[in-house]
């Protein structure tokens, strides 16, 4: 049981201040895991972390992922058997605007991970996150395979594809049949959930709208995205780690949680959802956006529901509302962030059967 597993053991989750690490390290805390977690002080979404007192909960240190030898000293105090890398420069208007450092975090944040992987036999499995973006676009309505092309026109994009291609090289280099260490990489949609405030992302945006009482922009109202709820992808992390940790020749390869079927759905249609569970908000579409985006963009999960028994439990409709659900009790009825949040997985844990 994935609950069990985790009880007691160290845990390094990297970019713990950002929304998906904070999710991740309260997830684990909960299942009795010792977490330690890296962070950065520029992070936008640090909020979430600091409001859940994750601070005081688990092992944390202040320091840029492209310092290697901090990271190294960390880690080999820590001494983890288990490492989740989510640091990164996440957001593609970002990427625009400063794209020697995406590709800098990104790239050479991953590879000091993998090299102090290979250099710390304690270390069991190793969880690299990238993104549904590291595939070449090909205007395909069918999901992506983890074996189709990587590529990415955006800097973003392409930074996560040379992030796959980094770790593959390193898990067919160093990681082989004499090692019984796991290396994987996964690839998530578009995640929402609660806690998140980073600028040009479509939920935080909508809220921040909305207690403003001002309309809701949409630069790209017709594009499809494969939405989920945060808990999703983490609970495929978790399984992933696990899997490998027992069986790393089995389970080392590169992985896709996509949405449930039939959450691909446009952003105009998100926006209608979010005004209807907030109960007031106007949308107002925008000329068409000038940074490239891919318009249609969804994966093929078959692969980690057949061999890892990981599928999603909430429908786009859920997902929403679980969301907006958590920014209307924590901003509008005054609920404490931690609690929210803390309900939340326990309700999400409770319908997977991990409670």
């Amino acid at each position: 049981m994935v609950n069990k597993f985790y009880k007691n053991k160290k845990v390094l989750v990297t970019g713990a201040t950002g929304f998906k690490g904070a999710w991740l390290c309260a997830w684990l805390l909960k299942l009795g895991a010792k977490v330690y977690g890296t962070g950065f002080n520029p992070n936008q979404n640090k909020n979430l972390f600091y409001k859940l007192s994750l601070q005081k909960k688990i092992n944390l240190k202040i320091f840029d992922i492209r310092d290697y030898k901090k990271l190294s000293n960390f880690v080999n105090t820590s001494k983890p058997s288990i490492i989740f890398h989510l640091a990164a420069q996440p957001l593609i208007y970002e990427s625009y605007q400063k794209p020697l450092l995406t590709f800098e975090v990104n790239c050479i944040g991953t590879l000091n991970i993998l090299e102090i992987t290979k250099n710390f036999k304690f270390i069991k499995s190793l969880v690299s996150i990238t993104s549904d973006k590291c595939y070449e676009n090909k205007g395909w309505t069918r999901g992506y395979k983890e074996n189709d092309v990587l590529g990415g026109v955006d800097p973003y994009s392409a930074s996560k594809a040379s992030s796959e291609l980094i770790i593959r090289a390193y898990r067919e280099s160093f990681f082989n049949d004499k090692e019984n260490r796991g290396v994987s990489s996964a690839r998530a949609g578009n995640v929402i959930g609660g806690g998140d405030w980073s600028i040009k992302r479509l939920i935080p945006d909508c809220i921040r709208a909305l207690r403003k009482g001002s309309p809701i922009n949409l630069r790209n109202p017709n594009f499809n995205r494969p939405w989920q709820f945060v808990m999703e992808p983490l609970k495929g992390y978790l399984i992933l780690a696990k899997k490998q940790f027992e069986n790393p020749f089995k389970y080392s390869t590169a992985w896709n949680f996509g949405n449930k079927s039939k959450s691909v759905i446009t952003v105009s249609q998100i926006v209608e959802y979010i005004i209807n569970y907030w109960g007031s908000g106007k949308l107002k579409k925008m000329s068409k956006n000038r940074v490239y985006e891919q318009e249609n963009l969804q994966l093929n999960s078959l692969k980690a529901n057949k061999l890892l028994k990981w599928k999603p439990t909430y429908n786009i409709k859920q997902s929403v509302k679980v969301t907006t659900e958590w920014y209307y009790k924590v901003l509008k009825l005054k609920k404490k962030p931690s609690e929210v949040t803390n309900n939340q997985i326990e309700n999400y844990m409770y319908e997977n059967k991990w409670s």
